[in-house]
C-alpha cells in the first residue's frame, strides 16, 4: 500500500513538472519573407501581434500558437485592404504548420536557451482592380462626387471612403439626413480579376435649414450669437455651413465645447440647435522664459472672456524682465491691458484697444513710458487679413547718457497670411507678415519716418509622419525718410538673441558707438534655418543656424554679416514645446558671450 502511494504521489509530481514545462515561455524571433511590394510588407510587419507583443508579453507554447493563428487572419485583412483578393500567408513556427499535431509537443520540449523561428510567407496573387461601379438611391438631378472610378486598383480605403464622400455631399446638397450604407457591397469577379462596387442611398427629404437656437448659454447673449454665423433659416441645408458655424463659435474662445444638432420634423425645414458648453469666464496664468541675454523672464496674466455678454475679453499682464541678462543693466516691467470685441460692426472684426507701461533697462538704451493704440483686424480670405489702427507712445529714453522725451503717434499696417498646419507646432505651410508703420513725431524729433518689415516662414516635412521638418524664416526691415538720430533708439533695427541671431547677444550685432554700446540700424535682415527631428517619444531634436545683418542706412543686406550656430532639445506638450536652445557666435563681436542658452515654452519661430 505503501508503495502505491509513493508511486501515485511520484505520478502527479511528474505530471505537475511537465504542466509547469509547458506553460514556460518561449523566445522567439520573426521572419517575414519579402513580397516585393514594399508597402504591403510593412503593413504586415505593423499589424503583427508576433512582433508588436514579442518583447512586451511572453507566449506559452499553445499562446504562441494562437497568437500566429490570429495573425493569420489579420494579413488576409491586410490583403485584400491592397486589393490582393485572393492572397493568402503561410506562417510556420520552426518549420511547422500551425494545424500541425505536433507542434505544440516540439514547442512544450523546447530548450529554454533555443529560441523558435516563425516565418511569415505572403502569396499575394494578383492584385484585383474596380470593375463595375453603381449607386443606387441617388435622388433625381443629383450628380454623386467623383471618386473610385472602374479601373483603379481595389484598395480599401478609396472605395470605403467613397461612401463617406458621398454621403457628405448628399448632406451639403440639402440632405440634411441623408446616409449611405457602409460597407458598400464587393463582389469579386476571381477570373477577371476584378471587383464590383455598389453603394446604396437613402438621401431622405430636401430642406432648409430651421429655426436656429441655442443650448447651454449661462453668459453669453444668443442673439449675438446669431448674427455672428452665417448660418441662417430659410437658406438650403449643407453640412459644411452648419460646421462652419460651429468652427465660427468656437473661435470666439467662449466656449470649450460646440456641437450641431440637426432635428428631423414634419416640413422642409430641419431646425438646427448648437448645444455649447461654456468655459470658465475666468483665468490665470503664469509664464517664464531664460536667455543669457535678456535674462528671466517671468509673467501673470488674468483673462476675463465673457466681459459684456458677446465674446469680449479683457487680458491683464504684469511682466517682470531683465532680471540678470548679460544685455540688460537692470530689472524692469512691462504692465498691460488689452479689450477686445469681435464682431466690431462687421462680422469677423475685432477693435482691441491696448495700454501699457514700460520699463526696460537694456545694453542699446534705457527706455520708460506708456502707450495706448487702437486696431481693427479683419479677414480678406480664409488665409489672410489686415490689422490698422492709430497708436501713441510717450517715451523718455537714455542712450550715452543723454535723456531725451519722444512722443510719436503711429499708424501701423499690417497685411498677413498663414496655411500653416498647427498654430503651436507647424509642419508645412506658409506664414506672412508685412507691417508698414508710418510715424509722426510730436516731441522729440523734427522728420516723420516709416517702418517697413516683413516676415515669412515655411514649413517642409521630409518624413511622411512629420516627423522631421525644414523650417526657413527670413526677416527684412528698413525705415524710410529720416536719418539714424532723427529716429527715437528705441525705434531703430537691433539684432541678435531669440528672434534674430541666435548666439549673439541682443543688439550687438550693427553699429557701434567708441565705446561699443549698440546704435541701432536703419535696416536690418535675418534668416534662420532649423532642422526639427522627433527622436523618440515627445523628445525632439532641432540643429539650426542663423545669419544676420544690421545697417546704418536705410538699404538692407549691406552690414556686416554675423552668423551664429547650435543645438536645441524639445519637449512636446499639448501645450506646445519646451525649448532649450544652447548657440555659438561664429564670430564674437563686443558685448557677446562664448555661447548663450534660451529657454521658454513655443517654438523659435
Amino acid at each position: 500500500m505503501r508503495w502505491r502511494l509513493h508511486a501515485c504521489l511520484a505520478g502527479i509530481l511528474l505530471l505537475l513538472c511537465t504542466s509547469a514545462r509547458g506553460a514556460d515561455p518561449v523566445e522567439y524571433d520573426v521572419a517575414f519573407t519579402p513580397s516585393g511590394d514594399k508597402e504591403l510588407d510593412g503593413l504586415l510587419k505593423q499589424s503583427a501581434s508576433l512582433v508588436s507583443l514579442r518583447g512586451k508579453l511572453p507566449a506559452a507554447p499553445f499562446a504562441l500558437i494562437g497568437r500566429a493563428r490570429g495573425d493569420e487572419a489579420q494579413f488576409l485583412i491586410v490583403l485584400r485592404s491592397l486589393g490582393y483578393v485572393g492572397g493568402s500567408v503561410d506562417i510556420t513556427i520552426d518549420g511547422k504548420a500551425l494545424d500541425d499535431p505536433a507542434l505544440l509537443a516540439e514547442l512544450t520540449a523546447l530548450p529554454a536557451s533555443q529560441r523558435a523561428v516563425v516565418q511569415v510567407v505572403p502569396h499575394q496573387g494578383t492584385q484585383f482592380h474596380i470593375g463595375h461601379v453603381a449607386i443606387q438611391g441617388l435622388p433625381p438631378g443629383f450628380s454623386p462626387p467623383a471618386t473610385v472610378k472602374s479601373g483603379d486598383v481595389a484598395l480599401a480605403a478609396p472605395i470605403l471612403g467613397a461612401g463617406s464622400t458621398l454621403q457628405t455631399a448628399l448632406q451639403n446638397d440639402g440632405y440634411a439626413f441623408a446616409t449611405v450604407e457602409s460597407p458598400p457591397l464587393a463582389v469579386a469577379r476571381l477570373q477577371a480579376h476584378e471587383v464590383d462596387v455598389t453603394y446604396t442611398a437613402t438621401p431622405g427629404p430636401r430642406v432648409d435649414v430651421g429655426p436656429i437656437s441655442f443650448s447651454g448659454l449661462t453668459r453669453t447673449d444668443p442673439a449675438f450669437l446669431q448674427r455672428h454665423i452665417a448660418l441662417r433659416q430659410g437658406q438650403l441645408y449643407s453640412a459644411k455651413d452648419v460646421s462652419d458655424a460651429r468652427d465660427s463659435l468656437l473661435g470666439l474662445g467662449v466656449f470649450s465645447s460646440v456641437t450641431a444638432v440637426p432635428e428631423q420634423v414634419p416640413g422642409n425645414q430641419a431646425p438646427v440647435m448648437f448645444r455649447v458648453i461654456e468655459q470658465k469666464r475666468h483665468a490665470v496664468s503664469l509664464t517664464g522664459a531664460y536667455a543669457t541675454d535678456t535674462g528671466i523672464n517671468i509673467s501673470a496674466s488674468w483673462l476675463d472672456r465673457n466681459v459684456f455678454h458677446r465674446a469680449e475679453t479683457l487680458t491683464l499682464t504684469a511682466t517682470a524682465n531683465g532680471l540678470g541678462g548679460t544685455g540688460t543693466t537692470a530689472p524692469g516691467y512691462d504692465l498691460k491691458a488689452v479689450f477686445a470685441k469681435p464682431d466690431y460692426f462687421a462680422r469677423g472684426q475685432v477693435l482691441s484697444l491696448s495700454a501699457e507701461a514700460l520699463k526696460e533697462s537694456l545694453t542699446a538704451y534705457d527706455r520708460t513710458g506708456i502707450l495706448l493704440g487702437a486696431a481693427l483686424s479683419r479677414p480678406i480670405t480664409p488665409h489672410t487679413a489686415i490689422t490698422f489702427g492709430p497708436s501713441f507712445s510717450s517715451m523718455r529714453v537714455t542712450q550715452q547718457g543723454v535723456t531725451r522725451t519722444y512722443v510719436l503717434l503711429q499708424f501701423p499696417i499690417a497685411f498677413t497670411f498663414s496655411n500653416t498646419d498647427s498654430l503651436l507646432v507647424p509642419t508645412r505651410g506658409v506664414n506672412f507678415a508685412l507691417t508698414l508703420t508710418p510715424s509722426v513725431p510730436v516731441v522729440g524729433t523734427t522728420q516723420p519716418f516709416i517702418i517697413l518689415q516683413g516676415r515669412v516662414s515655411t514649413y517642409v516635412p521630409v518624413e511622411k509622419d512629420a516627423r522631421g521638418v525644414f523650417a526657413v524664416r527670413l526677416i527684412v526691415g528698413s525705415i524710410q525718410g529720416a536719418t539714424t538720430f532723427q529716429v527715437p533708439p528705441d525705434q531703430r533695427f537691433y539684432a541678435g538673441g531669440s528672434g534674430t541671431v541666435r548666439g549673439y547677444t541682443y543688439q550687438t550685432i550693427g553699429p557701434l558707438f567708441p565705446d561699443d554700446t549698440p546704435i541701432g540700424g536703419m535696416a536690418m535682415d535675418a534668416v534662420n534655418l532649423e532642422f526639427r527631428q522627433r527622436v523618440w517619444g515627445n523628445i525632439g531634436v532641432v540643429p539650426f543656424v542663423d545669419a544676420g545683418q544690421v545697417s546704418s542706412s536705410s538699404a538692407p543686406f549691406t552690414g556686416t554679416l554675423r552668423v551664429g550656430a547650435g543645438l536645441g532639445l524639445r519637449y512636446y506638450t499639448g501645450i506646445g514645446p519646451i525649448r532649450a536652445d544652447i548657440a555659438f557666435p561664429l564670430t564674437r563681436v563686443a558685448g557677446s558671450n562664448a555661447f548663450a542658452l534660451y529657454i521658454g515654452l513655443g517654438e523659435a519661430f
